[in-house]
């Protein structure tokens, strides 16, 4: 992950925009500026100057008034970064007891930062929790929640 940053230095932010943009191009089957500009909450003018950027660096291909599609490297960062957005949230959502839509937004921040060594064991621990018998669940619900002011549910 770090490799990929130096070489391509890519931000997180052009992260954002390939995952946007491999999400939306799979739903609607076109990744448009103004679609783009709804889905991560930014003005239509600041995606155009991102995809202008994505562009030279190769990761999409993108021409005025046309949709942006992602290059073979750029599909492969969404990629990845859409596996680590997925595990992440799992983890906090179902071993953390994270509620649905912080665990959504801690998510996405983490997946920017977080090596894919220890994304991997994250998804590790959380099967080996979620393989205990209740009991564990219940200890570890409890423990969690003498940190924090909610009470998780398990």
């Amino acid at each position: 992950m770090t490799q990929t940053r130096v070489k391509q230095n890519v931000t997180a932010t052009m992260e954002d925009y390939l995952e946007a943009i491999l999400h939306i191009s799979e739903q609607s089957g076109q990744a448009r500026s103004r679609d783009i500009a709804e889905q991560l909450g930014v003005h239509r003018s600041t995606v155009t100057s991102a995809l202008r950027g994505l562009a030279e660096k190769r990761l999409i291909n993108y021409a005025p008034y046309r949709a942006a599609t992602l290059t073979r490297k750029g599909r492969q960062i969404a990629e990845r970064i859409g596996r680590s957005h997925e595990q992440i949230e799992t983890f906090l959502r179902d071993v953390l007891l994270v509620p649905k839509r912080a665990a959504r937004e801690n998510a996405c921040r983490m997946e920017h930062v977080v090596d894919r060594n220890v994304i991997q064991r994250l998804v590790k621990l959380g099967q080996h929790l979620r393989s205990r018998p209740r009991r564990s669940r219940a200890t570890l619900a409890k423990a969690i929640s003498s940190t924090t002011k909610e009470t998780p549910s398990l």
